[in-house]
């Protein structure tokens, strides 16, 4: 949500001394010492506010009053359903805010810091094992954070794994599967094992049915499609063992728990359910770093980045900082099998609300395959569609138009998504179906 020019600038310009209770970083992985805070979502953050007075030169002959700090509330915000960026945890927000000038006492923001710096080692460091933790990551996989979203990992995947001449397998669920199979094609011999476009990205195949290339490199699949609301809730295994799974798990990342043993590589554009938009991350067994092609540019060259520990060159560091405090945070809540029972509940919720509209609301992904993330829908009335948006954004919801490229509705309800969100949509929707219907 847009922010007013006096919060912004209230927020930007306002001197602020926190208090936080500090405790040591004990992981084994940490170069350095640094307090740190775990946020609970029911902490208070007090904070100490010194007003500043702004005069311009020419106009001295003006009044002026001090900017006066008003923090965001929980009635400032509204609940935003955008596919990515998308909505983020707000106390993982206020634990950002607190800490944006002076970070945890060392005199600079995150946004400021050298990222070969001790305190940036820390904050990398740190992400990267609680990482870990959620998902249960291996020793034998690597972790890094990188750049230039999911989509630049659809050259990477093939240049790293492949030779030009290689054999490798897609299957296509959705648009972002059919973008990662033509980027393959410039850089090795993919072959679409199946797509669902004929029938407009509704289903997913049943893998004992697949004609898989023996000899492919890899199979490739997106988890999650955004645009289509289609989602895997089982995973294929390829039929020759040393057949690498590689997904793309960009828009269901960290909401439910994944055996990061059955893939080679996991990919993930941050902006969905971990972070702010600009981190890509990237989970890839070590044995598979270190084949890249020739031609790769030395930023999409695996082995360059594992041996630097995702510093090659300045990467996103305020990005992978708020990817940390969100990573925190979905460890306060128990742990991924704890966030999937409250994303289950909420994408129940919702498609309940639409089946049970008599087809005044309509979801088109068959129901064994629909996405815990994305929910797509449409109305039978299409020339209400631009009201239903208008409309609900007037009641503080917004961004539930649907891809420009299906139309219709979408709501993305990721992790941050709280659940009453969900629940003020489909008061609404049942609102706005008595008035229309």
């Amino acid at each position: 949500m847009a922010m007013s020019a006096a919060t912004t600038q209230s927020f930007l310009l306002n001197n602020r001394t926190t208090h936080h209770n500090h405790q040591t970083l004990k992981s084994a992985t940490h170069l350095a010492t640094f307090p740190t805070t775990h946020v609970h979502p029911t902490t208070t953050l007090t904070s100490t506010y010194k007003s500043m007075s702004i005069t311009c030169s020419a106009s001295a002959a003006t009044t002026t009053s001090p900017l006066q700090a008003t923090p965001s509330t929980s009635s400032d915000r509204v609940f935003n359903f955008a596919a990515g960026p998308a909505t983020l945890p707000e106390n993982v927000l206020q634990k950002a805010q607190a800490d944006l000038v002076n970070w945890r006492g060392s005199g600079m923001s995150v946004m400021e810091m050298s990222h070969r710096g001790k305190e940036f080692l820390s904050i990398i460091q740190k992400a990267e094992s609680d990482l870990r933790t959620l998902l249960n990551i291996p020793e034998e996989y690597a972790v890094l954070f990188l750049q230039g979203g999911a989509t630049t990992q659809f050259a990477a995947i093939p240049l790293n794994i492949c030779s030009p001449d290689d054999a490798v397998d897609y299957i296509v669920t959705g648009s972002w599967g059919d973008k990662a199979y033509k980027e393959a094609a410039k850089y090795s011999k993919p072959n679409v094992i199946w797509s669902g476009k004929s029938e407009k990205y509704t289903k997913i195949p049943n893998f004992d049915s697949l004609g898989q290339n023996a000899d492919a490199k890899y199979l490739h699949i997106c988890a999650n499609e955004t645009i289509h609301g289609v989602e895997f809730k089982n995973y294929p295994t390829p039929l020759n063992e040393k057949t690498i799974l590689v997904a793309d798990m960009s828009s269901n990342f960290c909401s439910k728990p994944v055996d990061v043993s059955k893939f080679g590589i996991i990919y993930a554009g941050a902006q969905k359910n971990v972070g702010p938009s600009g981190v890509t991350i990237v989970i890839i067994r070590k044995d598979l770093i270190g084949n890249a092609q020739e031609s790769t540019p030395v930023m999409l060259d695996y082995k360059i980045h594992a041996e630097n520990n995702s510093l090659y060159n300045t990467p996103p560091c305020y990005g992978i900082y708020m990817c940390g405090l969100v990573f925190e945070d979905l460890l306060d809540q128990g742990g991924l099998v704890e966030v999937e029972k409250k994303n289950k509940k909420k994408a129940e919720i919702l498609y309940d609300a639409i089946d049970s509209s008599n087809g005044f609301y309509s979801c088109p992904v068959e129901k064994s395959v629909r996405s815990l993330m994305n929910v797509p829908f449409t109305l039978a009335k299409p020339e209400l569609e631009a009201e239903f948006v208008k409309t609900a954004a007037g009641e503080k919801m917004v961004q539930l138009k649907g891809h420009r490229s299906v139309g219709g509705m979408r709501a993305s309800i990721y992790n941050a998504m709280p659940l009453a969100g969900v629940e003020k949509l489909v008061a609404f929707m049942k609102e706005f179906q008595a008035k229309h219907g």
